[in-house]
């Protein structure tokens, strides 16, 4: 499990993670979602340890985040950062491989390599191993960095806005990846989300933050009612069912 305890993150005199308390890890899919500044990436850093907390504590199976040497946080939590930089001139093949430096030290064994040739086969990206990254298309590179993460084999996934600059096709292309990665490989995923309906679709859970606070936190069905995206987003959103499922409409 991920556990936060009364964590809070300020840059300068603003705080943007607030006295937050929250347990992750428990569902397959769990979305943050919020409006622009609400703090969910900062949060996402925290548990990453890609930002330090100014206050409160955060544990991975009950490792402390801050001083767990990072190859051991690296075995149970893998990060893919919204601003993904890696170099241009790598290879798919040399991406998915990096997955596995926490356990290799960039010496791969017979198990690592066994671990590299499943998430290429399992994104489908045999035919592209020895492309560049960018000679790619955004899909494409996606899914060579989710390849990276599951190679990493590790329980706990974390997503910082993997829908960021793509198309429809490949949001939903994404999404199912995101699924899969829950209900076939048995992971834990938590992803950052900018969008609601998508989270509603794929999410079990939705944590919902605004102004450095969690103001809900349910089951996605709950969280998609227009009083709470209302209470989340300040302003008005329509929730209508279509074929089954809640989708949030905004009209302006």
């Amino acid at each position: 499990m991920i556990a936060l305890e009364g964590v809070s993150k300020r840059y300068g005199g603003q705080t943007v993670v607030d006295d937050v308390s929250l347990a992750l890890g428990g569902e397959g899919v769990t979305a943050l979602i919020g409006p622009n500044g609400a703090g969910k990436s900062t949060l996402f850093g925290l548990v990453g340890r890609l930002v330090r907390p100014d206050a409160g504590r955060v544990t991975v199976d009950g490792l402390d985040v801050a001083t767990t040497p990072s190859q051991e946080l690296a075995r149970r939590v893998a990060v893919l950062r919204q601003d993904n930089h890696v170099a241009a001139r790598l290879t798919v093949q040399d991406l998915v491989e990096f997955g596995r430096f926490p356990h290799s030290r960039g010496r791969l064994t017979v198990d690592d390599r066994d671990h590299v040739e499943r998430a290429v086969a399992h994104l489908g990206l045999e035919g592209y191993r020895d492309r560049f990254l960018d000679e790619l298309s955004g899909g494409q590179r996606q899914r060579a960095s989710i390849a990276m993460v599951l190679a990493q084999d590790t329980r706990y996934v974390l997503l910082d806005e993997p829908l960021n600059n793509l198309d429809l096709r490949h949001m939903g292309e994404t999404m199912r990846l995101v699924r899969e990665m829950a209900d076939v490989l048995g992971k834990r995923v938590v992803t950052v989300l900018h969008d609601v309906n998508s989270a509603a679709a794929y999410a079990d859970r939705i944590v919902a933050m605004r102004d450095g606070r969690v103001v809900a936190d349910a089951p996605a069905r709950d969280v998609m009612r227009p009083e709470v995206l209302a209470d989340v987003y300040d302003t008005t959103v329509d929730v209508r069912e279509i074929d089954g499922r809640p989708v949030a409409l905004y009209y302006g």
